[in-house]
């Protein structure tokens, strides 16, 4: 702990920092509390989307399965051909937003390639943007996290660290400012007294 002036100016300057504190600590825990939901939301989101392209994936393999043909790579069969993610704010932090994501189909022979490779590649494509959704909610989950952490590390500054650090130099200022005081009223009652007794004595 920081040595403190015991004067009536530190005691203000105190009182001023205490002030302060218990105003923000509630927008921070507030803060605190905004971000644990949408990290929650976030997770859901994630979740949802790494289910979906599993799920999309594994009926792929299965219908594939299928047939008694050497699997092609489905994905040349299409490129990204666009993808869209804007900007957002939560709660002071920048996140990514997906928006969409269009997928161009390859040319490829027709008299080569087995029947079910359009049906396959738009599955793939399905199973792709969902990936794509997934990893857009893992940033967004991140930087979310890591925001977390800075406000629940200030929070817990404030709550644990700086209000009662600020409240114990408040008490220990008006006790040391207390004690002065009686110490004048007791010297002046001294002084006031011997000037008496001086007088008498004259």
């Amino acid at each position: 702990m920081a040595k403190i002036k015991l004067t009536k100016n530190e005691l203000k300057k105190q009182k001023d920092a205490l002030k302060m504190f218990k105003r923000y600590l509630p927008t921070l825990t507030l803060k605190k509390q905004q971000l644990q939901a949408e990290i929650r939301s976030a997770q859901a989101e994630r979740d949802n989307a790494r289910d979906q392209h599993a799920r999309i994936t594994e009926e792929f393999m299965r219908w594939v399965a299928v047939f008694s043909e050497e699997v092609p790579q489905v994905e040349s069969f299409f490129t990204l051909e666009s993808l869209q993610i804007k900007r957002g704010n939560i709660a002071g932090v920048d996140i990514p937003i997906f928006e969409s994501a269009s997928f161009k189909p390859s040319t490829y022979n027709l008299f080569t390639t087995p029947l079910w490779v359009d049906k396959a590649a738009k599955q793939m494509m399905m199973a792709m943007e969902w990936d794509i959704r997934r990893q857009v909610y893992d940033k967004k989950v991140e930087l979310l996290e890591q925001e977390l952490r800075t406000t629940s590390q200030r929070v817990n500054l404030f709550e644990k660290v700086k209000i009662p650090e600020t409240q114990q130099n408040i008490k220990k200022i008006n006790i040391f400012l207390g004690d002065e005081q009686t110490a004048t009223v007791v010297r002046g009652k001294i002084s006031k007294k011997k000037l008496s007794e001086h007088q008498e004595g004259a």
